[in-house]
């Protein structure tokens, strides 16, 4: 039985790495990573970069440095129940049933249930309303006050009545899988940060289509004081004294009031305008597809979490189960001990002993992975702060098979829906659109101009005479044909190589975002395929190692068994519990992960 010792720290092994709480990092990529291009218009770079997913369910490569953080998913239920609370300490049977998410996935099930409190405090009430009540320590409680049956009711009543309703604790409904990708996708700060990148993209263009409207410049002054200046309007001599310049006589003097203002309205521009909107509407396009991909990294996280939350939930539910039979093959053992049988000893004690403190170290842990868990999601659904988060009971495997598409259709569906993609497809034509204005530059612009002058100063007379210059009361209005243009040849060269350039880097970022791509599903489709091949393969060995437990710890009940025997089944039924929830684990979150690489759009209500 010595010689078998190792095997059984085996079992705190296995327990420590299948079922505990899996790792979960919001603000990075895990399976199913993606590229990140962020092409733009005039100006506006696109970089692009691949990432793959991580073989450790929950973590993963960041997109976004700094976003990352890191929690662990625990359990479900807790084993310190809390008056009010509503927690079992009991774990809930596995239901059966339809996902809300899909037609073979379990029925979720609350993750609260009706309390369990401890045992409650020895009565300090007197047996009757009028009689004391003698304590065990020999103190006597003065007898309750008697009251009429109906002085009671009508209390009660009004204590009833008056309890404002804001009292009452407010438990908020659990949220499924389908819930949470919801309220992620559509209140995650990410999103919000994509949205007004859109709307500033849709600023820009609206820029753009109004690029043709004229610039209206108008000056409107006051001045004085201004000189007399008086003649007989025909642009004669002065006609009064102050009028004659040279002396310090200004005569009546007065005050001038003028308003100038000038316009072009483009009228042709070799195609230079029409470029420029073209550009401008790639915009909106670019910032649609950068917000769709901000709400996939979201509801893929929001998947992440949940998942990470179910396996925590079912690892302690196993700790349970194993904590359980080791107490069962304990208090055998101790029976053994007293009958000084030959079949165990001592050391037998010590073994279990070890293994059951094990299991309570793991449990802990598995409580603390729960907390972080819960964090994570009401940081994902944007849940106030304080404000309680309840999350569904769900089973982790499937009912049905449902077999992922095949590597060439995941292949051709992220040609097509792919957000990174669009972004890239949208910018590089802004970037061709900004070439061709630059080229477009030497031209000339033609355009219809139109100017006023307007001048009065109240003690200048008006000139009436075409050919008298008048500066003091000055009427003009002009419209005409004008061609505007520059001659700084070097510079348009330059400013017309940068496009060029900013293009071509646009191109090889295309190329790199088609070959990440295709990596990334491959690689995602290939991990689904090899979870669900381990998800069956090991749902058969728990079958037959939860039979091995049975078998082995009758057959040590009857006497007939030994300890090692036991030990063996305990060594395989653990690793193949923790195998199994780790497996189903990747299967449901390699399913997620391909709907991302692949930019499928979660319907309503899935």
């Amino acid at each position: 039985m010595r010689r078998h010792l190792d095997r059984g720290v085996t079992v705190a092994l296995v327990l420590a790495a299948g079922l505990s709480a899996a790792q979960l990092t919001p603000g990075s990529v895990g399976p199913g990573g993606s590229p990140s291009p962020t092409p733009g218009t005039s100006g506006t770079g696109t970089t692009g970069t691949s990432t793959g997913t991580s073989t450790t369910p929950g973590t993963g490569t960041s997109t976004t440095p700094g976003t990352g953080t890191s929690t662990t998913p625990g359990t479900g239920t807790s084993t310190t129940p809390m008056p009010g609370t509503g927690t079992s300490a009991t774990p809930s049977t596995p239901g059966t049933g339809a996902d809300s998410t899909g037609g073979n996935a379990q029925t979720p099930r609350s993750g609260t249930g009706p309390p369990s409190l401890p045992p409650g405090p020895p009565t300090i009430a007197p047996n009757t309303v009028d009689q004391p009540t003698a304590m065990p320590s020999g103190k006597t409680v003065s007898p309750a006050p008697v009251r009429e049956p109906a002085q009671q009711a009508q209390q009660a009543t009004q204590e009833v009545t008056e309890t404002p309703d804001s009292d009452v604790p407010a438990h908020p409904a659990p949220m499924t899988l389908a819930q949470l990708v919801e309220r992620a996708r559509a209140t995650d700060s990410r999103v919000e940060e994509a949205t007004a990148e859109l709307r500033k993209f849709n600023a820009l263009y609206q820029q753009a289509r109004w690029a043709w409207f004229p610039k209206f410049e108008i000056t409107v002054g006051l001045g004085g004081p201004v000189p007399e200046a008086r003649n007989d309007g025909l642009g004669g001599p002065p006609t009064t004294k102050a009028s004659f310049e040279g002396d310090l006589n200004f005569g009546h003097v007065g005050i001038t009031a003028f308003s100038t203002g000038n316009a072009v309205l483009p009228i042709y521009t070799f195609g230079k305008l029409s470029a420029l909107e073209k550009a401008g509407s790639r915009g909106p396009v670019v910032g649609e597809a950068l917000r769709e991909r901000a709400r996939a990294e979201a509801g893929f996280q929001a998947a992440q979490a949940y998942f990470g939350y179910q396996l925590a939930r079912s690892g302690l539910k196993q700790l349970e189960d194993v904590s359980k039979r080791l107490e069962d093959a304990a208090e055998r053992i101790d029976a053994l001990l007293k009958e000084e049988s030959q079949q165990v000893s001592q050391v037998d004690t010590y073994k279990v002993r070890f293994f059951r403190q094990v299991v309570d170290a793991r449990r802990a842990e598995a409580l603390q992975g729960q907390q972080l868990a819960l964090a994570a999601i009401s940081l994902l659904s944007n849940t106030p702060a304080g404000s309680p988060v309840a999350v569904v009971e769900e089973d982790l495997p499937l009912d049905e098979a449902v077999a992922p598409p095949s590597l060439e259709r995941a292949l051709e569906l992220a040609e097509q829906r792919r957000p990174e993609l669009t972004a890239i497809t949208a910018g590089i034509a802004a970037r061709e659109a900004e070439v061709f204005i630059r080229e477009r530059s030497y031209y000339p612009d033609i355009g219809l101009a139109g100017f006023y002058d307007i001048r009065i100063t109240t003690s200048a007379t008006r000139q009436l005479s075409p050919f008298a210059y008048d500066p003091y009361n000055d009427r003009t209005v002009g419209l005409g044909l004008v061609m505007r243009g520059t001659f700084d040849i070097p510079v348009k060269d330059a400013q017309l190589e940068q496009a060029r350039a900013e293009l071509d880097k646009l191109h090889a970022q295309e190329k790199q975002i088609h070959s990440g791509i295709r990596l990334e599903v491959t690689k995602v489709h290939g991990e689904l395929v090899a979870a669900w091949a381990r998800a069956k393969a090991y749902g058969e060995a728990e079958k037959n190692a939860r039979r091995w437990v049975t078998a082995a710890f009758a057959a040590f009940d009857l006497g007939t068994g030994e300890t090692r025997d036991l030990v063996d089944a305990f060594t395989a039924y653990a690793q193949a519990s923790g195998d199994k929830s780790k497996s189903w684990f990747d299967v449901r979150l390699g399913m997620a992960a391909l709907d991302r690489v692949t930019g499928a759009t979660p319907a309503s209500g899935e």
